[in-house]
């Protein structure tokens, strides 16, 4: 940005020795380096805040992505549901997918083994 080298610098600092004095200048330095200090402080600050809102707007898009995403499906099942009906009118359409049996359904539901009577 700007091309200060070695030489510009000892400038600088030789006319501020002239212009102030070696009273006044080491007061004044510290009071450069104090705003310096503060500025690069402020903008930092902006710097993160700005960072925490992209962060915070990326999770936001990402939550209404995912709830996209379940539109999608609950379209599909809707669509799905509709080919059902065209296929088979007369068989009726479930509202939702069939739970999966629990263990005690199984065991209830289980064919029973033959039992030979005529022994």
């Amino acid at each position: 940005m700007f091309d200060v080298g070695f030489g510009k610098l000892a400038l600088i600092a030789i006319v501020a020795l002239l212009v102030l004095g070696p009273e006044r200048l080491p007061r004044v330095a510290r009071t450069a380096g104090a705003l310096v200090r503060r500025a690069r402080n402020s903008w930092l600050s902006v710097r993160g805040e700005i960072e925490r809102e992209l962060a915070a707007e990326d999770m936001k898009r990402q939550v209404e992505e995912a709830m996209r995403a379940g539109d999608v499906r609950a379209e599909v099942d809707a669509a799905a549901q509709t080919i059902r009906r065209s296929v088979d009118p007369a068989a009726p359409v479930p509202a939702a997918p069939p739970a999966a049996p629990t263990s005690s359904a199984v065991i209830a539901q289980a064919p029973s083994p033959a039992v030979d009577e005529t022994r």
